[in-house]
């Protein structure tokens, strides 16, 4: 028997399902490699271009040089020098931690992991370099320079630095610069982190002008944040110069006059209200704030009891004492409450209601008249002349020669000071005034204080017949070469209302405070120039009812304040001057003297009639909108 085979046909599978396979498989793939393709190279393109570049080039950013500040002569008071620093870009540098450390031991310390920690919690942008440690001395950049192979993303950058040249001088009117703050970059202006900008006096009120604008670099690094080449550059342009109505030789005998003592000096042109000089004791180096100020120097200006941050010139609020007699003498004058004629009694002391009201001579002076009570001094005198007047008179009269208001000078945070009246009380204290109070008003004691600036702008209406111009520091701005760009002629505030003859009679008298006999500053007297003023002694603590304090047994804080306002010459006044000494007595003989060192510098710098601040070329006077004077 025959049996037969059959072969089983296979199933093979069909080539076309092994190849749609495929073909789905790799447009699969295609279709994410071209999507990835496209995300990099169209949708992230430029942050990924601008990455790349960053990496291999950088922009520097340049700041401006900060303009220069001269004296009225174009010296130089502030200038603008070359700071080193370190700087480090975290994204250049491999082993973060072990460059940290080798940088530290070449600078001798730091905090650089701080400031990096610190950088990186401003939200920096990559590549930006950090600052880690400023105005490195020449030891620091030499042993940056040699080890520059070991710092790889560590580099020099050169930055201005502010620099105040004669350290304490002027430094409340120059002020200081600092390190822009979170709240200044939130504000318009094109700050940038690291940046300075004025945080106080003259820096800060000029700040548009000295500040500049910015440049930048575009260059090419390797891969550690070498320098290799410049690829281009948008230039910085320096800030303007502005140029001060101060005199720089004035201001340094001003500070010497002051020297260790606390208080107050400001010398004004009576003809322009230009500041000539302004001192302010104890002061501070503006220099320490230049790179940030360290936490021990911030903390000994704090804890300072002398408040050396404090600009006594507009802040200090002081009694006038005694020289405000020349507001009683004004304002008796004019409501013709007082005559040359008038005379009053001194036995030493006037008794109002049931309180003797003493004189600060004991045995009295007599029977006087206005000339002789304002030559001595003599405070019963003025008690009478300020109760025929009435507080409120007294007040009007006060403000109305700029006492108890501010001047207007382009300086932050200046204080008023106050003149009373019978309804500052009411709103203040919510009580009447009683008559006995007026009494201290009238030698400038009680509730009356000013500035001394304020003084002196008392010394020049005075002086210069009865205009009051608003106190100015700068005279003018200037381009980098040298070309005035912006003046600041003489501002008039106000034209006040008082008749020569009764001026002439108040100058006569402060002429004799000084140069005639019984006057209270013969320590001022010069021997070619005749000059005026009127000291002044205000009282730190109230004498007890029925005993007279012994100022040499007090301790310094509880001595009286010397004040003396002064101007000069007589006929043809050029400079007046307000000057207080802290707990330095009496005024004749604390603040006297020093004014006289003033004077006597001033007039050997400007002879007698010679101009000493002409208005600007083709500048008038400027009539300020103020409201016109009343007539009394």
């Amino acid at each position: 028997m025959k049996f037969r085979y059959r072969r089983k046909e296979l199933q093979v599978p069909r080539l076309e399902l092994r190849v749609a396979g495929l073909s789905l498989l790799i447009v699969a793939l295609m279709t994410i490699v071209v999507g990835r393709l496209y995300y990099l190279q169209v949708v992230r393109h430029q942050s990924l271009a601008e990455l790349a570049d960053r990496n291999r080039i950088r922009i520097r950013r340049l700041p401006a040089l900060r303009g220069l500040v001269f004296d009225r002569h174009h010296r130089p008071l502030v200038d603008t020098v070359p700071s080193f620093d370190a700087v480090i870009v975290p994204e250049d540098v491999d082993d973060l931690s072990a460059t940290i450390e080798r940088l530290e031991q070449l600078l001798g310390g730091g905090n650089v992991a701080e400031r990096l920690q610190q950088a990186e919690d401003d939200e920096r942008p990559a590549y930006d370099p950090i600052t880690v440690e400023e105005h490195l001395d020449w030891n620091q950049v030499v042993a940056l320079e040699t080890h520059q192979l070991e710092l790889p993303g560590v580099s020099l950058q050169v930055n201005p630095r502010r620099h105040y040249l004669y350290g304490q001088l002027a430094a409340h009117l120059l002020g200081y610069v600092g390190e822009v703050s979170r709240t200044d970059l939130q504000h318009p202006g094109g700050y940038a982190n690291g940046d300075q900008i004025g945080k106080f006096g003259l820096e800060r009120g000029w700040e548009n002008f000295l500040r500049g604008d910015a440049g930048g670099q575009e260059i090419e690094v390797d891969a550690v944040g070498r320098r290799l080449r410049l690829l281009r550059e948008i230039p910085e342009r320096p800030g303007d110069g502005v140029v001060l109505t101060i005199d720089l030789d004035l201001q340094q005998v001003a500070e010497q006059a002051l020297g260790d003592r606390s208080g107050a000096l400001v010398a004004i042109d009576p003809k322009t209200g230009y500041i000539l000089a302004m001192v302010s004791h104890p002061a501070f180096d503006p220099n320490i704030f230049t790179g940030g100020i360290t936490p021990a120097d911030w903390h000994r200006l704090m804890v300072d009891p002398g408040h050396p941050l404090q600009n006594r010139t507009i802040q200090g609020i002081y009694a006038p004492g005694s020289t405000f007699k020349i507001v009683d003498a004004i304002a008796g004058l004019q409501d013709r409450t007082l005559t040359s004629s008038t005379t009053y009694n001194c036995p030493g002391g006037l008794w109002y209601g049931n309180r003797e009201y003493r004189c600060w001579r004991k045995q009295g002076h007599g029977t006087l008249a206005l000339h002789r009570a304002l030559v001595e001094s003599c405070d019963v005198f003025f008690y009478q002349v300020g109760a025929h007047l009435g507080v409120d008179r007294i007040a009007q009269w006060g403000h109305l020669l700029g006492l108890g208001q501010k001047t207007g000078i382009d300086l932050a945070n200046e204080k008023t000071g106050i003149i009373p009246s019978s309804q500052w009380k009411r709103n203040r204290y919510h009580e009447r005034w009683y008559p006995a109070e007026t009494l201290s008003v009238a030698i400038g004691q009680g509730y009356v204080s000013v500035t001394p600036l304020q003084m002196a702008q008392l010394a020049a209406e005075v002086a210069n017949g009865g205009v009051r111009y608003k106190p100015q520091f700068v005279k003018e701005v200037d381009a980098l070469d040298g070309t005035p760009l912006r003046s600041y002629p003489p501002v008039i505030e106000q034209r006040l209302n008082i008749d020569q003859e009764n001026l002439d009679q108040i100058r006569d008298a402060l002429c004799d405070v000084v140069n005639g006999p019984g006057g209270t500053a013969r320590k001022a007297a010069l021997p070619n120039i005749v000059v005026c003023g009127k000291t002044g002694t205000a009282q730190v603590v109230a004498e007890k009812q029925g005993a007279r304090t012994n100022e040499k047994a007090l301790s310094d804080q509880l001595r009286d304040n010397g004040w003396f306002i002064a101007f000069a010459p007589k006929d043809n006044p050029q400079i007046a001057i307000a000057m207080i000494v802290e707990h330095g007595g009496h005024g004749g003989s604390a603040a006297a003297p020093a004014v006289r060192d003033v004077l006597e510098k001033f007039f050997a710098l400007y002879p007698v009639n010679t101009p000493v601040s002409p208005a600007p070329a083709g500048h008038p006077e400027i009539q300020a909108k103020a409201p016109q004077p009343r007539e009394f």
